[in-house]
């Protein structure tokens, strides 16, 4: 009789808490990042000159960081390891932050925002393989909320340090280089962590992977074997997986440009709470981070008692309505407007947990990294697009026909759900990746 344990059935161990921890460490740091910016330039403008059009090109170039670091080091991963680029870009996340406290012109300041964005976009696809890779069948749901809402942590604690820093002089170099101080943490914490096993069967490396599960999980423990192949970016182009890329990447920016909005409406939501515009901005930003980061809590729960398939099509449908009332309705109260909001935020939680889900798990591992690189490199164009235009059309059209838009654009996603969204829960990585994609969908319906 065969005693051993399936590595996928596993309870959650020390270890596994341990790569769920500092592997969201790349999430925690975009949402920092991205949102101290902000802050630093109520100080900066004035200090750079800066003026709107060069606003806009540091907010777009760490988006066209992401865009390429996402791309490109998603595929070095799948061919390196995802150790190796696991340590690296957190290195070299904290050195351009620093840096950062020393510019002296606008010039400076959208090229390292540009850097700083591509080793941030390389952190995604290379952490969330491997904290997928090591998840057990049953907790792997939770691991991948718990990297979506460390995003929200990291926004939340940006406009923390935001808010503490914003009246002291030079205030925004602290900004900057205060994002240090986490990439020193995640550095040791990552330090000790053992390579994918998954990736080691895919390269061949069948005795280091035998050396790994017997050191962290004993020698009771087995993994299923998995033949070694190629790294072969085209195989992203193949039907089957270019599908996959199109769903997820739809569904993907279906969630974050309205969510992009939200935050862009936030200092009128702001306003309208009774805050006033500069140092207690960031408390109102905070109050909205809050609520996008308590709809992960449930989500996590909600992907393995519900299922992926249902809590999706649900949630985009919750959204587009609380957006679509927003427009609809003529001059809504403020209990209307957080309410609406915040229920928007609160669901968003589900598409936004399976929007790094869904890749990791319908995708091979020998593909894997490169595949989330792809996918988020995808919404990322959205993203960059909205950036631009949503200020011009808000300022043209007024705020309700842009939250009809943003309604319109998560309906897409719902539609987009309804027909393609697959069920993969209770399935092992393995198995996920071979699911038949249209079929599963047809079942679920």
């Amino acid at each position: 009789m065969n005693s051993k344990k399936n590595f996928d059935d596993m309870e959650f161990t020390p270890l596994h808490r341990k790569i769920m921890l500092w592997g969201s460490g790349g999430p925690f740091l975009d949402g920092y990042v991205l949102v101290i910016i902000g802050l630093a330039l109520q100080q900066l403008t004035p200090e750079l000159g800066l003026d709107a059009q060069w606003i806009g090109l540091v907010g777009a170039a760490t988006l066209a960081g992401l865009f390429i670091g996402t791309a490109l080091f998603g595929y070095v991963a799948d061919i390196v390891g995802r150790k190796k680029m696991f340590m690296i870009d957190i290195i070299a996340i904290a050195v351009l932050s620093f840096a950062t406290m020393f510019i002296s012109s606008p010039i400076e300041l959208v090229i390292l925002r540009f850097l700083i964005g591509i080793v941030i976009g390389a952190d995604y696809p290379i952490a969330t393989s491997m904290v997928a890779e090591f998840s057990p069948t049953k907790q792997r749901a939770f691991t991948m909320g718990f990297i979506a809402a460390m995003w929200y942590v990291g926004a939340t604690a940006a406009n923390m340090v935001g808010y503490l820093l914003y009246d002291v002089q030079d205030g925004w170099r602290w900004m900057f280089g205060s994002a240090v101080i986490p990439c020193l943490v995640i550095l040791l914490g990552r330090f000790h962590l053992p390579e994918s096993p998954r990736w080691l069967l895919k390269k061949g490396r069948v005795e280091e992977c035998r050396e790994i599960m017997h050191k962290f999980f004993g020698k009771d423990v087995d993994i299923s074997f998995e033949e070694a192949e190629e790294t072969k970016y085209s195989k992203l182009f193949e039907p089957i997986y270019l599908k996959r890329i199109i769903f997820i990447g739809t569904i993907w920016s279906c969630q974050v440009i309205p969510m992009f909005a939200i935050y862009t409406f936030g200092p009128q939501i702001i306003e309208l709470l009774g805050f006033t515009e500069g140092q207690d901005a960031a408390l109102g930003n905070i109050v909205i981070s809050i609520f996008f980061m308590a709809g992960c809590i449930p989500a996590m729960y909600w992907l393995n008692s519900i299922g992926r398939r249902p809590l999706l099509i649900g949630s985009f449908a919750i959204m587009t309505a609380s957006l679509a009332l927003l427009g609809i309705v003529p001059n809504p109260s403020i209990w209307l407007i957080v309410g609406a909001f915040a229920i928007y935020a609160f669901f968003s939680g589900g598409p936004g947990i399976l929007q790094w889900l869904y890749p990791n798990e319908l995708f091979p591992t020998e593909i894997r990294a490169s595949a989330v690189g792809a996918v988020m490199s995808f919404s990322r164009i959205g993203t960059i697009v909205s950036t631009y235009a949503l200020p011009v059309y808000m300022a043209t059209y007024g705020i309700s026909s842009t939250l009809l838009v943003g309604a319109a654009i998560s309906l897409i996603g719902l539609v987009v759900s309804v027909f393609m969204a697959p069920e993969t829960k209770g399935l092992t990585l393995e198995t996920t990746s071979s699911v038949d994609f249209t079929a599963s969908a047809e079942v679920s319906r």
